[in-house]
């Protein structure tokens, strides 16, 4: 008897040290792992690595503003505020996943930039300097996605309008604040290659891994709640698009390797608003500027054009 009772309890041990091992692995990210983030590798970003890191460097040339919100579960978070034109329509920018936002909107700030707009970049929870070290996968951030539509509308009054973007995790994370209570003036969404729901991406990547995916996406849900507190099947983008009342336009690579295209039709065909949807033949994740920046400019510009946002173009070369 003692002894399957030391058995069990090593079972038991050893599935805690498992599922302790997984959590770790997928959604802690340390303030020593954010340094080390750069440039993607692999032959999709080769030949585009050069133009992104130009359209990066030239961003953090412009002079911003920190400012910074305190999230519903008390974490410090921090953003760069772009200042343009007062009562100019806001973008707020929500990167991906081990993501940093002037380099996943290397692209997306020039557009809004171009359109003179202001534009928030956000540090999303354990990322940048924003405080936290357990990454969500859009649960717990579209929480803090309207903690920074508040600020903004406090900052800047209930007229002015603001547009959500996201890219990868981001879109992902705007995507499931579509169904939470917002101001009248959020007019939009634009989603760059986000995922469906976080099981399903986590799914793929496990089985992209060779592992039992039966096996071990349950264990990494138990991880993701006892030590991390949330459930990732809480929201998701497509049961959130089922009760999203403002207009979406979805954009995707048809290459991209990461977060398969079929995605975003999934989240476009499961969204009951006024919706758009743009994909890019060879584009790989998160590429799709890159890959047909004019295609790019001209569907955000006749998206924001239909839901009445302001565009005063600028002379700044955007993508050049």
């Amino acid at each position: 008897m003692k002894r399957r009772a030391g058995v069990l309890a090593g079972l038991i041990a050893a599935a805690g040290i498992v599922t302790a091992a997984v959590y770790r692995y997928i959604f802690f990210f340390s303030r020593r792992q954010r340094k080390h983030i750069g440039y993607p590798e692999g032959e999709q970003y080769t030949g585009y690595r050069q133009l992104s890191e130009g359209l990066i460097q030239r961003l953090k040339e412009i002079p911003f503003e920190e400012v910074k919100i305190c999230s519903d579960d008390g974490l410090d978070l921090y953003g760069k505020y772009y200042h343009q034109a007062e009562k100019a329509p806001v973008e707020i920018l929500f990167h991906g996943y081990h993501g940093v936002a002037e380099r996943d909107f290397c692209g997306g700030f020039w557009l809004a930039r171009e359109a003179g707009h202001n534009v928030l970049l956000i540090d999303e929870r354990a990322h940048g300097k924003s405080d936290g070290h357990v990454i969500s996968f859009g649960i717990r951030e579209r929480y803090d996605c309207l903690a920074w539509i508040r600020y903004i509308t406090e900052r800047c009054g209930r007229d002015v309008p603001i547009v959500l973007v996201g890219v990868s995790m981001g879109a992902a994370a705007v995507l499931m604040t579509s169904n939470l209570d917002l101001p009248d003036n959020v007019k939009g969404i634009i989603a760059d290659c986000g995922y469906s729901s976080a099981k399903a991406i986590i799914k793929k990547r496990i089985g992209e891994m060779g592992l039992p995916i039966g096996f071990l996406y349950p264990v990494v849900r138990v991880g993701a709640r006892v030590f991390g507190h949330f459930d990732l099947e809480e929201s998701s983008p497509v049961e959130a698009l089922r009760k999203c009342n403002i207009p979406v336009l979805l954009i995707h690579g048809e290459d991209d390797r990461f977060v398969p295209c079929e995605m975003s039709w999934e989240n476009y065909r499961a969204c009951r608003a006024e919706k758009d949807i743009f994909t890019v033949p060879g584009a790989g994740h998160a590429l799709c500027y890159m890959a047909d920046t004019e295609g790019y400019r001209k569907v955000v510009r006749e998206f924001l054009d239909k839901i009445g946002i302001t565009i005063r173009v600028r002379q700044e070369a955007c993508g050049q």
